[in-house]
């Protein structure tokens, strides 16, 4: 038996969506945001105006910054220890949502610890109910961050990336504001566009696929290979709005998709070299993307499923698209051409190596071993053939 959860209570989208928040009433109620570009934009006002319309109290927390570490978390947390808010709102990219999530995590069971959450969850004893709800707005299209039970915190020290996934992570409402993607400059349209695209090819081959979700990642492959160039462009403004808003649904249909089934070694890889190198999460992931597809298509039901996918997308190897699909977005096709240099590659590759088999590698498709991995992650940074 397989329990598929399609959302929290409820996903609200559209543009002009941010303004169901004015529906809500909360006596205080918290926003967590990035840096400025949502203050910058009013949406940071426009939000709070909405919140504060039945005459409710609202404080905003800002400056979260990419990658959040233990250390913000516990900053948030002190915040919403001495502010007490009945609802968290976070509004901005991954890094914002994923933030907002664990905050409420410590915030709501005091027992927890970075030091203990992990091996509490893997006990099935963090509760599934909290008292703080949660809504999350995206103003990027590619974490699905606003539709997962997850969050994914940086440990400095141990230069790791430590994902959490507990049902009580699961925001209560979506927001998918179609306005609000419009603010990403280009490189951001690219990264986390490739990053939904991952999401939803690792789940989509992933041995775990069912029917339901098998129809949300491809719905959202089609649709992200065919929109994401011209979101990417601005050739033509209103087909550009158009196409981010496109994307924009479609990234959180792979974060449904990803939540239910899993991932693989995409992400594993990733957040190893996003811990070590503080590389951006969608562009780690977007050069990472074909070699481990390169590697997985000796399953043969994973070869099946790439077939399919030529085929809807109407192309000769989806493989090889992506590959195309990533030059037009201007995205390196190796580790190395991301500007990480040689002797810091070789200098920490036994950590990279080690951390790269944690994680969502320990669910790939095809098993891999620390002899392969060592080959694998050689052949991401110095882009050669996957041909082991």
């Amino acid at each position: 038996m397989k329990n598929i959860v399609l959302s929290g209570r409820k996903i609200v989208m559209g543009t002009g969506a941010l303004s169901f928040l004015k529906e809500l009433k909360y006596d205080k109620a918290l926003i967590v945001t990035g840096g400025s570009s949502m203050i910058r934009t009013g949406v940071i006002k426009e939000a709070t105006d909405y919140l504060e319309h039945k005459g409710g109290e609202v404080k905003v927390h800002s400056g979260v910054a990419s990658d959040p570490t233990i250390e913000e978390v516990m900053r948030g947390v002190a915040v919403m220890k001495e502010f007490k808010p009945q609802a968290v709102i976070a509004i901005g990219g991954g890094s914002t949502m994923d933030c907002a999530k664990a905050m409420l995590l410590f915030y709501e069971f005091p027992m927890l610890t970075f030091e203990n959450v992990l091996e509490i969850n893997a006990r099935g004893e963090i509760p599934k109910g909290r008292k703080t709800e949660l809504i999350c707005v995206p103003s990027t299209s590619g974490t699905g961050s606003e539709v997962t039970r997850g969050t994914v915190i940086t440990d400095l020290e141990k230069q790791l990336k430590v994902p959490i996934m507990t049902d009580c992570l699961r925001p209560d409402i979506a927001i998918l504001d179609g306005r609000l993607p419009m603010t990403m400059p280009k490189n951001i349209v690219a990264e986390t566009g490739m990053d939904a695209l991952t999401h939803a090819m690792e789940a989509y081959i992933n041995h775990n696929l069912d029917e339901f979700d098998e129809a949300l990642c491809s719905g959202a492959i089609t649709g992200i290979m065919k929109w994401l160039p011209v979101s990417y462009r601005k050739e033509n403004e209103e087909e550009m709005l158009a196409a981010r808003e496109k994307v924009h649904y479609y990234q959180a249909m792979a974060g449904i998709g990803f939540a239910n089934v899993g991932l693989g070694m995409v992400h594993g890889i990733a957040h190893s070299f996003g811990a070590v190198f503080h590389m951006a999460h969608g562009l780690t992931n977007a050069i990472i993307l074909p070699y481990a597809l390169a590697y997985n298509r000796r399953n043969s039901e994973v070869e099946n499923k790439l077939r399919e996918l030529s085929y809807r997308c109407r192309c000769n190897d989806i493989v090889e698209e992506i590959k195309e699909l990533a030059k037009q977005l201007n995205i390196p096709s190796s580790i190395a051409g991301a500007g990480v240099e040689e002797k810091d590659f070789l200098e920490k590759y036994d950590i990279l190596t080690d951390h790269a088999m944690l994680g969502a590698t320990r669910v790939n498709p095809v098993p891999i071993d620390m002899d392969t991995m060592e080959k694998l992650i050689k052949a991401v940074y110095y882009g050669t053939d996957i041909n082991f």
